[in-house]
């Protein structure tokens, strides 16, 4: 016997009682008002969602998009983001010359992960790798970090960024002196120097660290 399909409306109130969710915060998350998800559910107002609003709420629940309404389509989880790795690294220690720039892909990240990481469009990200302890516990030698070129000197506040001085790439925390506006370079590992008291325009600011991944040993 062969199962009739379950209903769009249906199978969304279901998902709400699994997940414990509440009509008014989907609704919220499709950018409606708080009475959307209700009035689709029980006045059946709109007809049928939106082709946008089936794919948020398909990778929020984590379930095919056919389920609420679509037409049967490649399997969930197909749309990844790849995400640029320039092959240099970004030292913590003395400064580490760029070398061949090119980039290639490397990691391939969920987008909907990707999006609750970052609001950076992909083509501002790229991924590069650490070079020495100076940055140790937070980041190690041969962490791979993951780089917004978006937030960028004109958006410089306190965090852990990628630097080019000198033609070196360094990554250091950055501590913005909100009154002089002048900025001192520090090291997490408590043996290396800082490097205080800099201008701003002698810091030329490649990107944010917003992510790194390390090997367990």
């Amino acid at each position: 016997m062969r199962l009739m399909p379950e209903d769009p409306r249906s199978a969304l109130e279901r998902l709400c009682v699994l997940h414990a969710e509440d009509f008014s915060s989907l609704s919220r998350l499709l950018g409606k008002n708080s009475a959307y998800i209700q009035q689709y559910l029980r006045r059946g107002t709109p007809k049928r969602l939106k082709e946008e609003e089936r794919r948020i709420l398909a990778r929020y629940f984590g379930v095919p998009e056919s389920l609420l309404g679509a037409p049967e389509g490649p399997p969930l989880g197909a749309e990844m983001i790849a995400v640029m790795r320039v092959p240099v690294s970004a030292s913590a220690g003395s400064g580490s010359l760029p070398g061949d720039e090119r980039s290639r892909p490397y990691f391939a990240f969920d987008e909907r992960w990707l999006q609750r990481m970052t609001s950076a469009n992909a083509d501002d990200l790229v991924i590069i790798r650490v070079e020495g302890d100076s940055m140790a516990p937070t980041l190690g030698d041969g962490d791979d970090i993951l780089i917004d070129r978006g937030d960028d000197a004109k958006r410089l506040r306190d965090g852990i960024y990628v630097l080019r001085i000198d033609e070196a790439l360094i990554v250091k925390r950055v501590a913005l002196n909100p009154v002089t506006r002048r900025v001192t370079l520090q090291s997490d590992n408590p043996a290396y120097p800082d490097w205080p008291d800099l201008k701003l325009d002698a810091v030329n600011c490649i990107g944010r660290v917003i992510w790194a991944a390390r090997k367990v040993a």
